[in-house]
């Protein structure tokens, strides 16, 4: 059945002021899996307004309280796990066995957050003056708006929840508005599990309710995820109020090989780390350096796995890839590939839409690989975000870095070797957040998922994102008679 969703503002549906309605459709077929009513401005601050209203209860709640009711929301997504998996598929083209573990994922970040209940502590200090001490609160921030993307709106919607509303903030969520759906059944969810009116707002909509967002007053933090040309306007939209922002952008990651590594491990990372939901995550292997030494052996492993990567229906067990998210994405990748071969670039691998009458609807793509690829190519410099990889072969370490460095991007990187000198210099040489050795990309909760450069501000996951959600106040408690 398709899904109808109006706004989600103070506890209750209510419909958007406007007329508009967002119809979603599936990039398995192309047909309409969903509807959304577009928020105006008028909603949005309807929106902002219940959560400023509600956080002056919530942050009273002791932590461990708001704990719990998070807690039993975690409860409640995961009793409709399969149903939300189901939705993530239709609306996403996301494996379905992948789903489920986005759900899992969810689930997971907001029982991390909880874990922190206990442990948001400030400090004290000494003063420099006789009977005095000085107290640093940490307390927070009031109204966040979250605003995810669509290459996981369930996740991602997680991911920001948790740590908003544990440390006492409430939160105008905006979800993507390509895949919307399953972010918004979280909200039933939520009363359900006797989530305060007012903790939870969400509206739909584009960039004027993005914006509308953003320039309240009412809002004291913007959480981000997203291409960095969206980042780019948020920030100058935050500016006039000097609102917080916190920003997980683009990555154009490289996934580098030395002579001495596993050339199992790093096959099957670098696979893992490219066509993992069909090239549709920022950490993904995006450019790849082979050492010349082992190029021959290693691509002929490589080619020899990608071919038997199967593509096809998100819902079968034995698939390995499903359809990119929108047309938009194959009319990129084609024309990264049409501007490559052209310059030089051979295709090893793939190369265009599959045939066969299963693929003549939706947005399907081989998973395609790039030989000959030289450094000034464009397609090794702009972000791909699909089942498209282009190869390049080095031959020093010094000439590998200089390489990897090379871009506006500074998310993650991936490194193949054993040798421990390399991964130390590596640890210090490499310009990005996130650096990989000897496995393929995917953060854990307990680190801190940072981008370098364009690729964000603030960032995520761990004490050190937690924190973001968090401000000081500094106390000088003088006690002297």
């Amino acid at each position: 059945m398709e899904k109808a969703f109006k706004l989600f503002i103070d506890g209750h549906w209510v419909d958007a002021s406007s007329d508009t309605v967002d119809q979603i459709i599936s990039p398995i077929d192309e047909s309409q899996v969903g509807t959304v009513q577009n928020a105006t401005p008028k909603d949005v601050r309807a929106a902002l307004v219940a959560a400023d209203s509600a956080q002056k209860t919530w942050r009273s709640m002791p932590a461990r309280e708001r704990a719990n009711v998070l807690r039993d929301f975690v409860a409640e997504i995961r009793s409709e796990q399969e149903a939300l998996a189901l939705l993530i598929t239709k609306e996403q083209g996301k494996l379905l066995k992948v789903a489920r573990f986005e759900v899992e994922v969810t689930c997971t970040f907001i029982e991390y957050a909880c874990e922190w209940a206990r442990h948001m502590e400030g400090d004290i200090l000494p003063s420099d003056n006789q009977s005095e001490q000085i107290l640093i609160q940490k307390v927070p921030k009031g109204v966040v708006v979250a605003i995810t993307a669509w290459n996981f709106p369930l996740a991602l919607a997680g991911r920001k929840l948790g740590p908003a509303l544990i440390t006492g903030n409430t939160v105008v969520l905006k979800p993507t508005p390509e895949a919307p759906l399953s972010t918004m059944a979280l909200c039933d969810l939520a009363n359900r599990a006797g989530v305060p009116a007012g903790v939870i707002n969400m509206v739909t909509g584009g960039v004027a309710v993005g914006k509308a967002l953003v320039e309240d007053p009412l809002t004291k933090m913007v959480t981000m995820t997203g291409g960095t040309p969206t980042g780019q306007a948020i920030a100058r939209s935050a500016a006039q109020n000097l609102t917080h922002v916190q920003l997980e952008l683009g990555g154009k990651a490289p996934c580098i090989v030395f002579a001495d590594a596993d050339i199992e491990k790093a096959v099957a990372g670098a696979l893992h780390s490219r066509f993992d939901n069909c090239g549709q995550v920022c950490t993904c292997n995006e450019r790849m350096y082979v050492q010349e030494e082992i190029y021959d052996a290693f691509m002929s492993r490589f080619i020899e796995e990608v071919k038997k990567l199967k593509v096809g229906d998100p819902h079968l067990a034995d698939t390995d890839l499903g359809p990119k998210m929108n047309a938009a994405g194959i009319v990129h990748m084609e024309r990264l590939i049409e501007e490559s071969v052209a310059a030089g670039a051979v295709i090893t691998c793939g190369g265009g839409r599959p045939s066969g009458s299963d693929f003549e609807r939706g947005f399907w793509f081989e998973p395609t690989v790039l030989e000959n690829v030289e450094q000034d190519m464009t397609i090794v410099h702009e972000e791909i975000f699909g089942p498209v990889l282009p190869v390049l072969k080095f031959s020093t370490f010094d000439e590998v870095v200089q390489k990897a460095n090379d871009s506006v991007y500074g998310l993650a990187a991936m490194v193949f070797t054993n040798d421990m000198r390399k991964i130390m210099r590596l640890h210090s040489e490499l310009e990005f957040g996130e650096i990989y050795v000897n496995r393929g990309h995917g953060e854990q909760h307990q680190g801190f998922h940072n981008g370098l450069k364009l690729s964000g501000t603030g960032g995520e996951d761990g004490r050190y994102g937690l924190e973001q959600y968090l401000e000081k106040k500094t106390v000088y408690v003088n006690f002297s008679e």
